[in-house]
């Protein structure tokens, strides 16, 4: 049955609609939660890496394909977990969620109630344009985050829908995308301007339920892309070349159930290799993809750590007693990651020599400057650029948390520094890391979560 209420997941005539009016009553609640951390302890001890949370998002949104169950273990417990799957219960989809398990069943894809902050807060809900246009034929979805149509991520989105035959408009911030004729989506050759991550995962997604063969050209590599390939072949989908740049998808008239073991998060592995690296301890990080981690460990290797591979799934990194300065540039995968970015810019404030950061793949991603330089970080940046001389300590500030990655960073350069340092506004830190502060104390770090007062 169609509801009304503006702020609602409206099913007619098989269409999903995500109406995003702004409820009056709505009211962002303050985020008084902080990490007061001690600084100057070592760590050591073994650490045990979570899933991804890019993949599981993705691959939740993959569930919507098919009709039967799907069972995905090792997602990880965090906020934008929650949101998501509030979103699917809003699609009418039955989700169980047990520990590190989700059990999700989209056989009956119906309309209910969302407000308007759970999907205007997650960006990853826009991957559920792909697999419901693909099965239902229409769909209406809001741009994420108000992004304006001319951003080259949503712009690569649409491209590749209509080039396999989907009617798409964007009125008032919604996106309605339909086959057009009816039927299915038709298979096509389409080239990405720039690998964009979203935009290959979207069509790769759709392309499973087209009619006939769809090649996605400079796709995006990233090991989540592939995660998410593997889980569709799971269901049925025939996928070649994931992990490639190059991406065939093969059309199905149906996919089934299946079960999916999320990989491991290689940012949250990335940012324990450099908390051992900072802190001067040796630590061993259980439940890793090492091939994942190929130019985060080179770059440890390039300041002066070891990264010793135990095993195809354990990696150790013994710390050096000094660091030397070494350059960064983000890239697309393989290249160093821009999730990583913030993490190494801490570590490089205490290195010997000036390094450089060049930041190639998000603009505004430079935020984590200001609070770093609060602790007594010598650091220059202009534009997408930031030149970090080496100084022989960090002092504990009060700093202010302006993204995740950043928020990482903060809690890192808190562990090395001397005195307290306090991190606020952590709702960024728990979007995308399962109990940081719980697994940073397990090895000994002197962090506790508290609650900032009122002002």
């Amino acid at each position: 049955m169609a509801h009304s209420l503006p702020h609602s997941f409206i099913q007619e005539d098989r269409t999903i609609t995500v109406a995003v009016q702004r409820p009056a009553q709505a009211v962002a609640k303050e985020d008084r939660s902080a990490l007061e951390i001690f600084g100057g302890h070592s760590l050591q001890g073994q650490v045990t890496i979570s899933g991804a949370k890019n993949s599981a998002l993705v691959i939740m949104a993959g569930t919507l394909l098919c009709a039967d169950d799907c069972r995905i273990t090792n997602v990880p417990k965090l906020a934008d977990i929650n949101n998501m799957a509030e979103i699917l219960k809003a699609l009418g989809v039955s989700l169980k969620h047990d520990g590190n398990t989700l059990e999700i069943n989209a056989s009956d894809i119906g309309g209910s109630e969302a407000p308007y902050e759970l999907v205007s807060r997650l960006r990853a809900s826009f991957f559920a344009i792909g697999p419901l246009l693909s099965r239902l034929g229409e769909v209406k979805i809001p741009l994420p985050g108000g992004c304006a149509i001319g951003a080259r991520p949503v712009e690569l989105h649409v491209k590749g829908l209509q080039a396999m035959g989907a009617s798409v408009q964007i009125e008032h911030g919604i996106v309605k995308a339909a086959v057009i004729g009816g039927g299915r989506l038709k298979g096509a050759k389409i080239y990405l301007d720039c690998p964009s991550v979203g935009a290959t995962e979207t069509l790769m997604m759709a392309a499973t339920l087209a009619d006939g063969e769809t090649i996605i050209e400079n796709a995006a590599q990233e090991p989540e892309v592939e995660d998410l390939a593997n889980f569709c072949c799971a269901l049925g989908a025939k996928i070649e070349g994931a992990g490639t740049n190059t991406i065939v998808i093969s059309g199905v008239e149906k996919l089934h159930g299946g079960e999916w073991d999320i990989i491991p998060d290689r940012i949250e592995a990335g940012t324990f290799l450099v908390a051992g690296a900072i802190t001067r301890s040796e630590l061993t990080l259980n439940s890793v993809v090492p091939d994942h981690l190929t130019a985060v460990i080179a770059k440890l290797h390039s300041v002066g750590c070891k990264v010793i591979t135990e095993s195809d799934s354990i990696l150790r990194i013994i710390p050096a007693e000094t660091y030397k300065a070494t350059d960064i540039k983000t890239m697309p995968f393989p290249g160093f990651p821009t999730d990583m970015q913030a993490q190494f810019m801490a570590l490089l404030t205490l290195a010997e020599g000036n390094s450089v950061i060049t930041e190639m793949m998000f603009e505004n991603r430079l935020q984590h400057v200001a609070e770093l330089q609060r602790m007594g970080a010598n650091i220059k940046s202009k534009g997408n650029m930031a030149i970090v001389g080496g100084m022989p300590f960090l002092s504990g500030a009060p700093v202010m948390a302006t993204d995740l990655r950043a928020s990482a960073a903060l809690v890192l350069a808190g562990l090395a520094a001397q005195g307290k340092t306090t991190v606020q506004q952590l709702r960024h830190l728990d979007r995308g890391y399962e109990q940081l502060d719980e697994k940073l104390r397990r090895l000994g770090a002197k962090i506790e979560r508290i609650e900032m007062s009122a002002s």
